[in-house]
């Protein structure tokens, strides 16, 4: 059999599996409330897709943006993105746990998060284009001995595809887009070989202090030759680059863990509203064990809770939180997660049923 038609036959049976085991962000958890993402599978086909915290993308093959875009306006938050139609409230100082759907074991890499504020207006109507991101996270290479190591993208896989979060505590308050993002590294030893998975929401900060870091516009975050995107991990690695600026002087590192979901909330369209409105209370029964971490202590995310949806709407919301953070100096290594069980992701019932459109990706059959 020719090379030309093992590949053809590697396109149609593996590519279609590999495309679909990229993931997205289903929802962000602030204080036990739960705030819905855009669902890329199901919103681009229903007439009236909810408002959310989470901007829209035209990623509906829960594809990626290569660095061939990096100039371009798809790597601020993904293909085509456009503004949320609301934001979710988060004080100064608290954690936002960040669940993905699924995330393949095998694209590796670094996981990082910026802020940008919008101004006074808010950030359903900002330019995306001149945004300034500043980062206050990241998790690269976390032990590069045996290749191709172990990475951040691990951590998150560990923590049931989960990632926690902390808004820095001295930034100002303010409208603030969270970019949060992986980027895959199982082909980043060819050129244009790297894969970024941006992922954006809408924040009100509130509290805080008065620091307004300075930021980079989103299409200068990256080249397509900086050493953590033009990489081979496939060889073991003594140290590794991440990409992008450095952390802010604030950015507070802590250990992974899970945050219980209390209720339900609806993101908030109204700049002038400060408070979220509880659509669901939730009972969640989270686990306790602790985290294999050498240096800090952090609970395992809830992998099976058992949720209870009330009929009585709740009017007040009880934040809980699973996961002990554990400060640290900025220069201190991001800890080992504690291990879970990936859960099943859920699913959104809609009036139309909606099919996810799956484009092969030539980069995953080559890493295949």
């Amino acid at each position: 059999m020719s090379s030309l038609s093992l590949k053809t036959l590697l396109a149609a049976f593996v590519g279609p599996s590999l495309v679909a085991a990229h993931g997205h962000v289903k929802n962000i958890v602030v204080n036990g409330l739960s705030y819905q993402a855009f669902d890329p599978s199901t919103f681009p086909y229903m007439q009236n897709p909810p408002k959310v915290a989470g901007w829209t993308a035209a990623n509906t093959d829960n594809g990626f943006v290569g660095p061939e875009s990096f100039a371009a306006g798809d790597i601020i938050c993904h293909k085509s993105a456009t503004n949320a139609g609301g934001h979710a409230v988060v004080a100064a100082g608290d954690k936002v746990f960040i669940q993905w759907d699924t995330w393949p074991e095998s694209h590796k890499g670094p996981v990082i998060d910026y802020l940008a504020n919008c101004g006074v207006a808010g950030c359903e109507t900002v330019d995306k284009t001149a945004l300034q991101f500043f980062k206050i996270d990241e998790v690269g290479l976390v032990d590069g001995t045996t290749a191709p190591g172990t990475w951040g993208s691990d951590q998150l896989i560990k923590n049931n595809n989960s990632w926690l979060v902390e808004i820095p505590p001295t930034i100002a308050p303010g409208f603030y887009v969270l970019r949060h993002e992986i980027i895959a590294l199982h082909s980043a030893g060819q050129a244009n070989g790297a894969q970024n998975y941006p992922q954006c929401f809408n924040l009100q900060v509130t509290g805080g202090g008065s620091v307004a870091p300075a930021g980079v516009k989103g299409m200068a975050l990256y080249t397509a030759t900086d050493p953590g995107i033009l990489v081979n991990i496939y060889t073991p690695l003594a140290s590794y680059k991440i990409p992008g600026p450095a952390l802010i002087g604030g950015a507070v590192k802590i250990a992974q863990g899970s945050s219980a979901i209390t209720a339900s909330a609806t993101a908030i369209t109204s700049s002038a509203a400060a408070s979220p409105v509880v659509a669901t209370t939730t009972a969640v029964k989270p686990t306790t064990s602790s985290s294999t971490s050498s240096s800090a202590a952090a609970v395992a995310p809830t992998t099976a809770a058992s949720v209870l949806a009330t009929t009585k709407p709740a009017t007040t919301a009880v934040p809980q939180t699973t996961a002990a953070a554990v400060p640290a100096a900025t220069t201190k290594p991001a800890t080992t997660s504690s291990s879970s069980t990936s859960s099943k992701p859920s699913t959104l019932s809609t009036s139309t049923k909606a099919t996810a459109k799956v484009r092969v990706h030539p980069r995953d059959i080559a890493a295949s």
